[in-house]
């Protein structure tokens, strides 16, 4: 259900991609009735939230009805399953009084936020002003993260990875309690 791996695809002259089937699969289960419920976010008092949860897309077995809402970040583009969107949202809402950094932060990432939905054949669509941001031009490369997924030039995620101390980031995980010990 988990989002993991990294592979290559290419951007037809639509600005589509075609997602692989286990991100379609993930989609689709992320989409569907767990066995504790819909993806509803934690303490949420949002009944508009929560009505689009339980029934704008209430769960089915037809891809092309599989939303995700793809935002830019970091110079890549970054896509999440419509659930875990609306969950994100919820929390940025909470934030009161945010900093200027904060407002200026949501301005790049909800403001750049664009919903898409899967089309027959699995193909995720991608704008142009997604696709100026991110720098995509005929080859992009996918990375899944977990609970979402990247989509990168692939020459800007080399640069970006060279540009990392993979020491420190050891030392922070290892404060943050996840042993990384290799």
């Amino acid at each position: 259900m988990n989002f993991r791996g990294r592979s290559q695809r290419s951007l037809d002259p639509k600005g589509r991609f075609m997602l692989s089937p286990e991100y379609r699969e993930s989609l689709s289960l992320r989409m569907q009735k767990s066995e504790n419920g819909l993806f509803v976010p934690q303490n949420s008092t949002d009944m508009q939230t929560e009505n689009a949860l339980n029934q704008e897309f209430a769960p089915t077995d037809n891809k092309a009805d599989i939303k995700v809402v793809i935002t830019t970040y970091d110079r890549c583009l970054v896509a999440y399953p419509w659930l875990d969107w609306l969950k994100l949202e919820e929390q940025f809402t909470r934030i009161a009084n945010p900093s200027s950094n904060v407002r200026a932060f949501r301005r790049l990432f909800i403001g750049g936020a664009e919903e898409q939905i899967l089309d027959a054949q699995g193909r995720i669509r991608l704008s142009q002003e997604h696709r100026e941001y991110a720098k995509l031009d005929k080859e992009i490369t996918i990375l899944g993260l977990t609970n979402r997924f990247e989509i990168w030039n692939p020459t800007l995620l080399k640069q970006s990875m060279e540009e990392i101390d993979f020491n420190a980031v050891s030392d922070e995980l290892n404060e943050s309690g996840i042993d990384f010990a290799l």
